[in-house]
């Protein structure tokens, strides 16, 4: 084994391990509304379940050069987002709406993604995903850093309605064959569903 003391490295570098050891993680595609209307949409693979009563669900948002994302400050200042789940049919879109656009420019309608009204909040969320969560956002933390900058803002959301298309629910269950999910490796890389098998868990 090598040993490795992140406080040695650069921050890149351990990055670089991060995003290559903890794989595959889902990826979340978040729209949030600007204070002028416009939608935002971003996507953000450190991303994860927190609970499930009540399902509260976490996105970090890296921050750049020590500045505040559009999705955190939205997300903030109206306390909504909606979260979608990135599978094989919408993934290249979520990519194309990674791009840095200024404040003012829908990276949604950049993406060719198609805004459809939510049921529980004022944000809209897209068409294209097969399962989309509309959140409020109960907590967000400012994380990470050197010295006074925060690293990344840790949104907290509490899920208020799924919106999941028929065709993958099953009784109640999610079928992860039809969902198709898409999760982001190191790089450039993504991964489809792969290989699956079960193991019992001990009593």
């Amino acid at each position: 084994m090598i040993s490795i003391d992140p406080s040695l490295q650069e921050d890149r570098d351990n990055y670089k391990l991060l995003i290559g050891s903890i794989v595959p993680r889902p990826i979340a595609l978040v729209t949030t509304l600007t204070e002028d209307g416009v939608l935002n949409a971003a996507p953000f693979s450190y991303f994860s379940i927190v609970s499930s009563t009540p399902p509260l669900l976490s996105v970090s948002v890296q921050r750049r050069n020590g500045q505040m994302k559009d999705t955190a400050r939205n997300a903030i200042r109206q306390g909504e987002l909606v979260i979608h789940i990135v599978d094989e049919s919408n993934v290249e879109a979520a990519n194309q709406a990674a791009a840095s656009l200024p404040p003012d420019e829908s990276e949604a309608a950049a993406a060719g993604l198609t805004p459809v009204p939510s049921e529980v909040v004022q944000v809209p969320g897209i068409t294209e995903a097969k399962i989309r969560m509309e959140c409020v956002l109960e907590h967000a933390y400012q994380l990470g850093g050197a010295g006074e900058d925060p690293g990344c803002d840790l949104l907290i959301a509490r899920v208020v309605r799924f919106q999941v298309a028929e065709e993958i629910l099953q009784d109640g269950r999610i079928d992860a064959e039809k969902l198709a999910p898409v999760s982001r490796m190191a790089g450039n890389d993504y991964s489809t569903l792969g290989r699956l098998f079960s193991l019992e868990r001990p009593q």
